[in-house]
């Protein structure tokens, strides 16, 4: 089908076959993924949206598709506004809509392997205020209407080597073994990719830029395991690392191995399972407990051997992003530069490292109004030079055996405007707030958002997205339970040895966009006179921010401190890296404000 106008017809055309009223497309996988393999990829093959969050709905008669702030410019360019309504999140839901839109009596059909229960219970509210019902299907509608939809990878799966992991599997498990103890349960399910991966010590390549493999697993509380995976994804270093505590299943047994609890106690994450996990191990008997998966916590608080890993890849990326810095500084203002060679340049600079796994994710490369498309691709029909008297934003990251990077370098390219470099300190006084920040131990990030806006905001500014996420360790460049942010889960305590990005940002819908982000490690402070354990920020990531798109006169006296001590420190980790003019060009970038 060469349209999506055709795919959305054929959906009607299936839905009508099914007997449904209508059906709602989630941008996830069954184990709740933020990124999802090609076989996933339902909702943009259906509506052209290339985002990492959003959902659609179906109707016979109206179709409306759902983001959050960062994708409001990026939604309106990727998918017909003649065939789809653009809903906002969280103004806005889901099931609200279907409350309002809905016919009297309709039945509205959901996979319920890509979507949690709580989604399932607030939709099945919303409908039957309309008399209408939610239908859950055992084929997904846009399956049998997407004639080539790809296979789930087949690519194997890989041992992430104990020095890299800081703890074996074998530990992992007891520990789990050891929770299920205390609360009396007698095995969880982990069905999150990135809680397989760092439960098990294992990667894979069946997502693109996220290394894990496509799999299921059930912890024991004698320490056991059963990891339900293709048998061809498996081989024999494998199945050693794995040991005989691990029993390796087809994956496709896993559903029916959730009937086998009858009598006994399962931990499920309602967060991270879906509504179809806990129906199967309800329906065969088993007491189901509602509780966070046991992986997520132990695995945001980085090991010392993590944390090691992790500032090693960040000294080598700042370098290679540093090398790509100084290309830009001499061939953008040459005027033969866009974003897809750029791009592609930042990448050849991480491969040259010799290390390089993967990109973290899609590398963002905004020039001056593509710039304020918050999370945007770059592809050939957008694709613009990066032009004097720009802004060009970058925001990359890679995947490294020893740590995942994420950071955003805003370019100014020639002389900016005054307002450029109004805005642009604005976002760098906050970021310098947060990256100061003091805090005691119990805060949570949802309590620090504000220091980063705080100077936007005194001038009616602001940006629609949080201000940090979590990430992992050569794992998920975007990683929970952690986030600075106001709304959709930052009120997760910041703990010692938790990485987080801090990225405020400003966007100017159709001219540019600045966002300036390290990553930072959660560490303990020792604060003289104080009442209280304390924590802060270890900035993590080192590459010049750009002198020349900052108002000077703005920033106070420790403010510049801060930045002269930060270039300071950028010269000592990347330095010895570079070598002629490239370090020509980083010392007059690194030198004192």
């Amino acid at each position: 089908m060469s349209t999506h106008e055709d795919r959305l017809k054929a959906l009607r055309a299936q839905l009508v076959r099914d007997k449904l009223d209508g059906f709602v497309v989630p941008l996830t996988d069954e184990h709740m993924s933020e990124y999802v393999g090609a076989y996933a990829q339902r909702l943009a093959w259906l509506t052209g949206f290339q985002g990492s969050a959003g959902s659609a709905v179906v109707l016979p008669e109206e179709a409306a598709i759902f983001v959050d702030g960062r994708y409001t410019l990026q939604v309106r360019e990727q998918v017909d506004g003649a065939h789809w309504q653009y809903e906002s999140v969280p103004q806005t839901s889901v099931a609200a809509w279907l409350g309002e839109h809905v016919p009297a009596g309709g039945r509205i059909g959901y996979d319920p392997w890509l979507h949690t229960r709580a989604w399932v219970k607030a939709a099945s509210e919303a409908l039957a205020e309309r008399g209408a019902e939610l239908v859950a299907v055992d084929t997904n509608p846009v399956d049998a209407v997407w004639p080539d939809r790809p296979a789930p990878s087949d690519a194997r799966l890989v041992v992430h080597e104990d020095r890299h992991a800081g703890r074996s599997a074998a530990e992992k498990r007891q520990a789990m073994a050891d929770w299920l103890a205390a609360k009396h349960a007698d095995a969880a399910v982990l069905s999150a990719l990135d809680s397989l991966a760092w439960t098990f010590n294992i990667r894979g390549k069946d997502v693109d830029r996220t290394p894990v493999a496509l799999a299921y697993a059930i912890v024991h509380a004698d320490a056991t395991a059963d990891l339900y995976v293709a048998p061809e994804k498996i081989d024999e270093a494998v199945v050693k690392h794995l040991g005989n505590a691990v029993r390796v299943q087809p994956r496709a047994d896993f559903a029916d191995a959730l009937a086998g609890f009858a009598g006994k106690t399962v931990v499920a994450d309602p967060e991270r399972a879906v509504a179809a996990i806990f129906e199967a191990l309800e329906a065969g008997g088993a007491q189901v407990l509602a509780l966070r998966d046991p992986a997520v916590l132990p695995k945001a608080v980085k090991n010392p051997v993590e944390i090691t890993g992790h500032k090693a890849a960040q000294a080598r990326d700042g370098a290679a992003l540093s090398r790509f810095l100084h290309w830009i500084a001499v061939e953008a203002p040459r005027g033969g530069v866009d974003e897809l060679g750029a791009a592609a340049k930042l990448e050849a600079f991480r491969k040259e490292t010799g290390l390089l796994e993967d990109l973290s994710f899609d590398t963002i490369s905004g020039a001056g109004p593509n710039g304020a498309v918050v999370h945007y691709r770059v592809e050939e029909k957008t694709n613009r030079r990066i032009e004097k008297g720009s802004l060009y934003l970058v925001d990359s990251g890679g995947q490294y055996r020893d740590g995942t990077t994420d950071v955003t370098r805003t370019i100014a390219i020639g002389t900016p405007s005054d307002e450029m470099k109004h805005r642009f300190t604005l976002v760098l006084k906050g970021h310098i707030a947060l990256a100061r920040a003091q805090f005691p131990q119990g805060t949570r990030g949802g309590q620090l958002d504000v220091l980063a806006r705080q100077f936007l905001w005194a001038e009616g500014l602001d940006y629609a997205h949080g201000t940090g996420h979590g990430v992992g360790s050569f794992l998920s460049v975007h990683e929970g339970p952690q986030r600075i942010a106001t709304f959709a889960g930052g009120d997760e305590p910041l703990q010692a040895g938790m990485i987080l990005s801090n990225e405020p940002g400003y966007y100017k819908t159709g001219e540019y966009g600045i966002r300036i982000e390290n990553l930072v490690l959660v560490e303990p402070r020792e604060v003289t006179g104080a009442e209280r354990e304390m924590l802060g920020f270890e900035t993590l990531t080192f590459a010049p921010i750009d002198r020349n798109a900052i108002a000077a006169d703005l920033l106070t006296g420790a403010e510049r401190a801060w930045l002269d001590a930060y270039h300071a420190k950028v010269m000592e980790v990347v330095g010895p890296q570079l070598e002629g003019a490239a370090l020509d060009w980083l010392k007059a970038a690194c030198a004192p404000l």
